[in-house]
């Protein structure tokens, strides 16, 4: 018993020891935290203290941003300068009611109450990014987004922000409160080219602020947290969305009623025809390239606006002026001078991706929709995939090709005016844009290794698992269609495009630099070789007679049914030029336009200038003979020559995806095209050359070298 009541006695001991040690840490924590808070508060108190006994800011009445970023073209031609010397001032006598309340309701709702800086706010919003892991919420008063305006660039650290809450602190101490919002009315950016709400009115509405409805005063009073993604010329339903987002923080503070509400939030927008664009821009689409990869790098439209930045480009300013001049002077000569007929033009190096020229339409005053981002089909211009996955697999580009009519299972394409050539050469099929022999080809190959093809040259958009694919009857953009031929010209070498080189600060810090150019190898240097051969030839004789620049060049018509789509994509050992064509409501163009026409024009005059540089500089391959093959029927030259716009001919072109009854087609296996193939090499030798000396007679002929894989020399 005695045992028993010390081993009661002992555990009794030990649990009060342990919840003496328990207490003791507890004690310890709430010291810690309690230490930890009051250390808080007095910093705060301290920092608070501090900010409240700051210095005013001498002669700020008088203050003017320096808000001077300027984009450069390669050869240092200024392209756009973002200013705010031309901006509209509006006093605030002036301002209505309704923007006041729906910029204090969006942006800062305690303007009245602080001090500059909101430290409640500035505490929740520090607890949700914590608790996000990333930025999710701001807490930028006012005031504070006036001190980075004046004073501060856009960039997000620590440092940055505690400069901005002591400027904040000085500015209250400045100037009043209406002062403050004044001078942020009058200066803050609100996209295209706005600075300042007047400049906005004007701009998005062509109206006085003081004239504006409340769901426009709504509109621009969303724009200040991100001016380009909000802007109703880059997406009007973001914009609306916004303007609602505004609308309802006003109805829940009481500013406006029900009825108001309901009604403007339903309001539609009626944006001015003709903005009038406060910046100097000599490359508009090019510039909004510019923009977009800027913000990828972390750079925001605000910052880049009004950071003084000086950003290098790519551009050739040479070559720019000529293709905005081009898209005009062809349009016009061609009748094609309505709003909805339209034009765009992408140039780059297929050797370092420097973008040379950007143009996504004729007018960017009346329209900012950029075409070479558009998805339109590419008719003709698509064939040179198909045949490039050909030769990948080994045809040779002297095998002969049957050119006569064919059904593929319930498909039968057509040539232009039913012109049928019979056995030809395969290069002869592509320089003439032969689409029954097209139609072979890609039954032959197969569907899924042209898809493949293009998929790891860079086309993206949606491609039917079907043989109509062939004659380009997918949707590409001008821009991936246009990149991927670069891989013809540079050894089967892909290149991601870019076009900024540098950005500096204004006091001359390189921020970024290009980094090294990526390029894969997508393609063999065979095949780049024999498809440029086969394209040279395109111009020399073929549909895209029209493109001939007097120097080594390569490319490809492309006509769409009805002729709703023309392009002309081509290039040179340094340069790559794709041109479209059409009407921005996809409706047929009454004057006929092929690829080989209004297109090829354009393409010839921006090449004549973005080639200078180079002089005539041949392609780095070996010598692909192409020959006229025994026992081909005989192209002539008129057959390659577009067709005059004003002919009786039937609504298609050469390169068109029509159909005819299947009771005049040809039905064709996969045998069938097989053995044409398989026949050509086995029986058809090549014919005896020219020379100037008397020669010996030939031997046999022998079957073509394959030409040898190389990096291009460019890449050494």
């Amino acid at each position: 018993m005695v045992k028993i009541k010390r081993s009661n006695s002992e555990k009794a001991s030990a649990k009060k020891r342990i919840m003496k040690k328990e207490n003791g840490f507890l004690r310890g924590v709430r010291i810690t935290l309690i230490l930890g808070i009051a250390f808080v508060l007095a910093a705060g108190v301290s920092f608070n203290l501090y900010l409240s006994s700051l210095p005013p800011i001498n002669n700020l009445d008088g203050f003017k941003p320096n808000i001077v970023t300027k984009f450069h073209a390669h050869d240092g031609e200024i392209i756009k300068t973002f200013t705010a010397y031309t901006y509209s001032r509006v006093e605030m006598k002036d301002v209505p009611e309704d923007f006041i309340n729906a910029l204090l309701a969006t942006e800062d709702k305690n303007f009245y109450k602080h001090h500059g800086y909101d430290i409640c706010g500035l505490a929740r919003s520090t607890i949700q990014n914590l608790l996000a892991r990333r930025l999710v919420q701001g807490a930028s008063t006012i005031t504070q987004q006036l001190a980075r305006i004046l004073f501060l660039s856009n960039e997000k650290t620590f440092d940055r922000k505690l400069k901005e809450l002591v400027i904040a602190a000085r500015i209250e101490k400045t100037i009043s409160k209406e002062q403050i919002l004044e001078m942020y009315m009058n200066n803050v950016y609100l996209g295209s080219g706005a600075y300042g709400v007047e400049g906005a009115a004007e701009i998005y509405f062509n109206k006085k602020l003081k004239n504006l409805t409340l769901p426009e005063l709504a509109l621009i009073a969303g724009l200040p947290q991100a001016p380009s993604v909000y802007s109703p010329f880059n997406n009007l339903d973001l914009a609306i969305k916004r303007r609602n987002q505004v609308l309802l923080r006003m109805y829940k503070m009481g500013y406006i009623d029900k009825e108001q509400y309901e009604k403007a939030k339903e309001a539609k927008v009626k944006l001015s025809t003709m903005p009038r664009y406060y910046t100097t821009n000599k490359a508009p689409y090019f510039c909004d390239l510019v923009l977009a990869e800027l913000e990828k790098l972390g750079f925001d439209e605000t910052d880049i606006s009004q950071g003084g930045y000086k950003v290098v480009t790519t551009l050739d300013f040479k070559t720019q002026q000529k293709a905005n001049e081009a898209i005009i002077k062809n349009l016009n000569a061609y009748g094609l001078k309505g709003n909805n007929q339209q034009a765009a033009v992408f140039s780059f190096s297929p050797v370092d991706g420097r973008i040379l020229a950007y143009a996504g339409g004729k007018d960017y005053t009346k329209s900012q929709f950029d075409r070479v981002q558009a998805v339109r089909p590419a008719g003709s211009a698509f064939k040179p995939f198909v045949y490039a996955a050909a030769i990948e697999k080994g045809i040779n580009p002297n095998d002969l090709i049957d050119d006569s009519p064919v059904t593929l299972g319930g498909w039968s394409p057509r040539n232009y005016g039913n012109k049928y050539r019979g056995k030809i050469p395969v290069h002869k099929a592509l320089m003439v844009s032969s689409n029954v022999c097209a139609a072979r080809m890609i039954k032959e190959v197969g569907i899924r290794s042209v898809i493949q093809l293009v998929r790891v040259l860079g086309i993206s958009t949606p491609l039917e698992y079907d043989y109509t694919i062939s004659l380009g009857s997918n949707g590409t953009k001008l821009y991936e269609i246009t990149r991927a031929y670069g891989a013809f010209a540079n050894g089967g070498y892909v290149v991601q495009p870019y076009a900024i080189e540098s950005v500096e600060t204004s006091r001359g810090k390189v921020v970024y630099r290009a980094p090294k150019v990526k390029t894969s190898h997508q393609l063999s240097y065979n095949t780049a070789a024999v498809m440029t051969a086969m394209l040279k030839n395109v111009i020399k004789g073929g549909t895209g007679a029209a493109a001939n620049i007097g120097k080594p060049a390569a490319g490809k018509t492309g006509t769409t049914d009805d002729y709703k789509d023309a392009s002309f994509i081509g290039y040179t050992p340094n340069v790559v030029t794709g041109v479209w064509v059409g009407n921005d409501d996809n409706t047929d163009n009454y004057k006929s336009i092929q690829g080989g026409t209004v297109p090829a024009l354009i393409w010839r005059d921006v090449m004549k200038v973005a080639t200078e540089p180079y002089k005539n500089a041949e392609f780095d391959y070996p010598q692909v003979e192409l020959l006229n093959v025994k026992g081909a029927a005989e192209v002539k030259s008129e057959e390659t020559k577009p067709e005059d716009e004003n002919s009786q001919s039937p609504a298609q072109t050469e390169e068109n995806p029509q159909t005819q009854p299947q009771d005049a087609q040809q039905a064709v296996t996969p045998a069938d095209v097989v053995t044409n193939f398989k026949q050509t090499q086995e029986s058809n030798a090549p014919a005896p050359q020219p020379v100037q000396k008397p020669a010996p007679q030939p031997a046999a002929p022998k079957a073509p070298v394959p030409i040898p894989m190389a990096v291009p020399e460019s890449l050494h």
